[in-house]
């Protein structure tokens, strides 16, 4: 197993760049929880830290997209080293403005800047990786690249939720926040700096006519996927806390998202080392199928032991799926417009987990942690397996295939 991930990690280059994006990718997991935490000490409220950090999330997912165009017309260095100052201007603005006794507007507003300037560093990675290992017979590679980025993901949500939730309660609210800055600002700028392995912008030239057109037939569907991702797990890691009190250790809450999210990071790191026969959109399909039957039992249980099981068992078809989407949006997308197809992958994550997470508050509140996992969890899994369900298959999945690789630079 160890040798497909050797292969691509030694190109030149390669381990460098993934490192950085590791760092710089730190904020998504930890930004929203440090505004949370830095209001809600300063206020006593956690619905006005959870609005501060909402407003965050939108501003992201609204922006991802023309951020990612950004990238592909001008480049990666010159957009993200912007990007990246602007973000952590917006995080310390909120700082300042919630030490100092600010108007609670400038709270928010400080948030959007800094959602909306949030270096798009996971496209990024992603988007190179394709470009490092172009060629005929680079598919199979990329797609060990991108479990190899999956696995980062995983350790990410991991240890950012941990790191800033410490610094937090533990050293001061607002260290949180600056450990989110350093950790976003420095990596960005040190991936932005690696023009060895940048790939080339893609100014648009607008006498040539117009831009070549994204294969909605495919990306559609697969945005659906990705929303109802988000939708189960930001519905999800709150229906679990909320299991957890209800059985008296909400601590043990922590855990039990630690097996999810180990589970998924187990099946990544070995879905990078298979090669598969059956069609990318065959996988997805097959992944969403595996999320519906990993959530299903859930409203049954009442025990922390068999959820913990089931946790880390329904763990393993998350990043599968995950993988094969990343790779479909890559195979099908114009190399021109490729970091704007990336974001459609956060974009839809992160348009997904702030409704999921208020809708199964909301259910919880109403009726507990079971009918919540019924409705909410299930409910999102069943919605990315009928959206996979829409994915073209046979002739037609071969054409977007085939346009996507054709669409290569002059």
């Amino acid at each position: 197993m160890l040798g497909s991930y050797r292969s691509v990690l030694s190109r030149p280059g390669a381990l460098r760049f993934s490192a950085a994006g590791l760092v710089g990718r730190l904020p998504l997991s930890m930004a929203g929880l440090g505004m949370l935490l830095l209001v809600q000490a300063d206020t006593g409220s956690y619905g006005v830290g959870g609005s501060v950090a909402a407003v965050y999330m939108v501003a992201n997912a609204v922006a991802a997209i023309p951020l990612g165009r950004l990238v592909d017309a001008l480049g990666q260095g010159r957009v993200l080293a912007t990007t990246s100052v602007v973000f952590g201007l917006g995080l310390v603005g909120l700082a300042v403005a919630v030490h100092t006794g600010w108007p609670s507007w400038s709270w928010y507003a400080a948030a959007a800047v800094a959602g909306a300037s949030l270096p798009p560093i996971d496209a990024c990675v992603r988007t190179r990786w394709a470009h490092v290992l172009e060629g005929p017979d680079s598919a199979s590679e990329v797609e060990t690249a991108y479990a190899f980025e999956a696995v980062v993901d995983e350790s990410v949500f991991m240890v950012g939720p941990i790191l800033v939730t410490l610094l937090g309660t533990l050293v001061d609210p607002a260290a949180g926040i600056v450990a989110t800055v350093v950790a976003g600002v420095g990596g960005s700028l040190a991936f932005a700096a690696q023009r060895g392995t940048e790939p080339p912008a893609h100014p648009r030239d607008r006498s040539a006519g117009p831009q070549e057109p994204l294969p909605w037939r495919t990306l559609a569907p697969v945005t659906v996927v990705c929303v109802a991702l988000g939708l189960m797990f930001g519905g999800t890691e709150v229906i679990t806390v909320a299991f957890a009190d209800e059985q008296g250790t909400k601590s043990a809450a922590g855990l039990l998202l630690a097996l999810w999210a180990l589970g998924s990071l187990t099946a990544g790191a070995v879905t990078g080392a298979l090669r598969f026969r059956r069609s990318l959109a065959q996988r997805v399909r097959w992944g969403a199928l595996g999320l519906v039957l990993a959530m299903a039992p859930l409203f049954l249980v009442d025990s922390i032991g068999v959820m913990g099981a089931l946790m880390l068992v329904g763990g393993l078809a998350i990043a599968p799926t995950l993988i094969a989407t990343t790779a479909m949006i890559e195979q099908v997308t114009p190399p021109a417009r490729l970091t704007e197809g990336m974001a459609l992958l956060q974009t839809g994550l992160v348009a997904g987990v702030a409704p999921g997470a208020a809708l199964a508050g909301v259910v919880v509140d109403a009726g507990g942690s079971s009918p919540a996992y019924l409705a909410v969890s299930l409910g999102a899994a069943v919605l990315a397996a009928a959206a996979a369900r829409a994915l073209p298959s046979g002739s037609a999945e071969r054409a977007d295939m085939e346009l996507g690789a054709s669409r290569t630079e002059p």
